[in-house]
């Protein structure tokens, strides 16, 4: 294990020194949190807390991973003991050991969101896929504050919303029958767990010594109810917890994140130790100048100022742009003179392609600078893509997976058994399901049921109850399966036993789609077979590398899971990316785009007028005006969070630029720079740059040197 605190500042040594009592680390951008995170973990192991009691908490399997390695490489062995995890794989391991409590198997199914949206399609009897997907996203809302359907329904207050919450009510029956939950479950249950339990509650408070959770302010209410709950006991002054955030990075409202979690803490903990870090390692003063501007006019919990010694460096440029396409061309002309002639400034020039990001407040707005990339033949890749999980042909093996675990997935049930077609059509699962709904059994249970006969008969009956048989046999030889050479061989034999690479060659016109997704099955195989060797770490947290597992073991976690890490390792090319999923990430040259108002920030309407306004009384109108102004400042509010986490990506050079028209559906409307432009209070005399005009300057300058250098070749033959 390394010395203690080396290369810590006094303030990070304060945090890192601190384990008696709860403490919030007030993280800037760029401040080494993950530093502090990691550097805490070793202090508590020297302390004599036992590494499998220190719990660390992260919102993605990327950073959970990294979290890790860092941790691993900072103390040691000792580290592989420590429980890094996300919130949500943490719900799965209470549930698979606890949920019993609340009437569910040790088995039971994760739901992705493809199957949410068919079941909510299907329970709400709509065709319609934005009704559903809005039914969605209202339900996981209703989820994050603590509500099933039943209090959803008692605080209901539109028609719209008692519809939804009559929906949720029927899909909290499905997911019962199935055996199955969502993501939103993943923390409510066992917030229900802890709540209602004690005998849980008592197990995991006496499990935890010292909770440390990252990116704090992304937390919901759920989250954090969570997490009073684990780090319990009577005397809150005695609650073990580390919580590390940024109030100014917080950016999920949308999805339940709420700034609530960061005032609630002094009062919940009136002995609460709070710790700044206002030292900034990633950006030059002239950008941090920027972010410290624009964040300015935000309503402050606890004021900071970000500063770096890293020096003034390079100004921040502001570009101005006709059109999108114009937008486009300028941004690759500032990659190409970058590359071409480095930084004004001392030090590394930063001129490799993975250097430079392109960073934009939605995804439709990649297209352009797509198309301008190709053109320019700079390669290129887009954060935030189709994750690795979410391709076809690895749902439709992870569905095989889900059914061997636990038999009452229906969702699973469907897509295996329809993954290669085997003769069973959709009529037949039709009057499946109908007998399974009638005797209030899942599919699975129904397919060996003796009065099923009287409902489908002949070929499709055999065809069911071999499909049966093969799904149990295959249940038996994974759970018998050890080791990544055993599982490596068993994957491939049944793949080529169902005719998958066949499948997937029928299903597409082109062989090389078919062959680069067949290569995508073949990667799975290889990750899956390495995970049962205990060659490669899980990502969620669930297992630990170097432990040998079952195929069925490893198949368990697999839907915890969103990406691939390792596939992803330090390719050379240029990064487009949403602000959201450049949140956490750094790159020396940073272009954000598409700075406009209407985009950045995004829509801002003015208050509506009240509903049914000749209706209402003064006194309604007055109150629904005032909920409208209110949630507009709170849009606001974290619209400027977003272009402050954007400036703060930027480590050495930012150029904001905005165009004078934009696309709006199939016109071209006239556009403003956005507000944070001003705001970010740069000296417009200085900054405003044409990146073409600089890089016709230069291949004006190469084109002189190579001339000179011809002339005196003459000259001295």
């Amino acid at each position: 294990m390394s010395s203690p605190n080396t290369g810590l500042n006094l303030a990070q040594q304060e945090a890192v020194n601190y384990m008696h009592g709860p403490c919030l680390v007030l993280a800037g951008a760029g401040s080494g949190k993950t530093r502090v995170i990691t550097h805490k973990i070793g202090g508590l192991i020297r302390a004599g807390v036992p590494a499998k009691r220190i719990f660390a908490i992260t919102f993605t399997n990327k950073a959970a991973a990294e979290m890790r390695e860092r941790a691993r490489g900072l103390i040691g062995r000792a580290a592989k003991d420590v429980v890094v995890c996300t919130f949500h794989a943490l719900g799965v391991r209470l549930l698979r050991e606890d949920g019993a409590a609340l009437g569910l198997k040790p088995n039971f199914s994760i739901l992705d969101s493809d199957d949410v949206h068919s079941i909510l399609k299907d329970t709400g009897g709509s065709v319609d896929a934005a009704t559903a997907r809005s039914w969605q996203w209202a339900i996981s809302l209703w989820k994050n504050q603590g509500l099933n359907a039943a209090q959803a329904s008692a605080q209901a207050s539109t028609d719209s919303e008692r519809i939804v919450a009559k929906v949720m009510a029927h899909y909290e029956e499905r997911l019962t029958a199935y055996q199955s939950v969502d993501f939103d479950d993943l923390i409510s249950l066992p917030l229900k767990l802890l709540q209602n339990h004690e005998h849980v509650r008592q197990k995991w408070q006496a499990l935890v010594a010292h909770i440390l959770v990252d990116e704090y302010q992304d937390t919901n209410a759920t989250q954090y109810d969570m997490l009073k709950l684990l780090v319990g006991g009577k005397d809150p002054t005695q609650a073990r917890f580390t919580a590390v955030g940024d109030d100014d990075q917080s950016i999920y409202g949308w999805r339940g994140a709420t700034l609530d979690n960061l005032k609630k803490l002094p009062l919940d903990f009136p002995t609460l130790k709070v710790i700044k870090l206002e030292q900034n390692y990633r950006s030059t003063s002239a950008i941090l100048r920027a972010a410290n501007n624009v964040i300015g006019p935000n309503p402050k919990l606890y004021p900071k100022n970000l500063w770096s010694d890293l020096g003034e460096g390079e100004p921040v440029r502001v570009v101005d742009a006709d059109t999108e396409e114009h937008e486009a061309e300028r941004t690759i002309a500032r990659i190409q003179s970058l590359r071409a002639s480095g930084l004004n400034q001392p030090g590394p020039q930063f001129k490799e392609f993975k250097d430079f990001a392109v960073l934009y407040r939605a995804n439709h707005q990649a297209k352009t600078f797509e198309k301008a990339l190709r053109k320019a033949q700079i390669p290129y890749k887009v954060s935030g893509g189709t994750s690795f999980f979410d391709r076809a042909e690895i749902k439709d093996l992870c569905a095989w997976f889900r059914l061997w675990i636990n038999n009452n997935d229906d969702p699973a049930f469907l897509r295996a058994v329809t993954t290669p077609k085997r003769g069973i059509g959709h009529q037949t699962l039709g009057a499946l399901g109908d007998f399974a709904g009638k005797y209030k059994v899942s599919m699975f249970e129904a397919l060996f049921s003796a009065s099923l006969g009287s409902v489908i008969s002949g070929k499709a009956l055999g065809s069911l109850h071999e499909f049966g048989r093969e799904v149990n046999d295959l249940e038996f030889r994974a759970r018998h399966t050890l080791g990544a050479e055993a599982a490596k061989t068993f994957l491939l034999d049944w793949l080529k036993a169902i005719g998958f690479e066949q499948y997937l060659i029928d299903g597409e016109d082109s062989d090389k789609v078919a062959a680069a997704r067949w290569g995508n099955v073949l990667d799975f195989v290889d990750w899956m077979s390495g995970r049962c060797g205990g060659q490669v770490e899980d990502a969620s947290g669930v297992n630990a590398a170097g432990e040998v597992k079952s195929l069925l073991e490893v198949a368990q976690t697999v839907s915890l899971l969103s990406t691939i890490s390792e596939r992803e390792t330090d390719q050379n090319v240029v990064t487009l990316s949403t602000l959201h999923a450049a949140k956490g990430l750094e790159w020396p040259h940073v272009m954000l785009v598409g700075v406009t108002e209407g985009m950045l920030p995004f829509q801002l309407r003015d208050a509506p007028e009240a509903a049914n306004a000749g209706k209402a009384s003064a006194a309604q109108r007055a109150q629904a005006q005032e909920a409208a102004s209110a949630s507009l400042t709170s849009h606001l509010q974290e619209e400027r969070r977003l272009m402050y986490v954007g400036i703060t990506r930027a480590q050495r050079s930012l150029a904001v630029s905005w165009t004078k028209k934009r696309k709006k559906g199939r016109e071209m409307v006239a556009a403003q720079p956005s507000r944070f432009i001003a705001e970010m209070g740069l000296d417009q005399a200085t900054v405003k740059e044409d990146p073409r005009e600089k890089l016709r300057a230069l291949r004006a300058e190469f084109a002189q040197k190579a001339a000179d250098s011809a002339a005196r070749a003459q000259l001295h033959p």
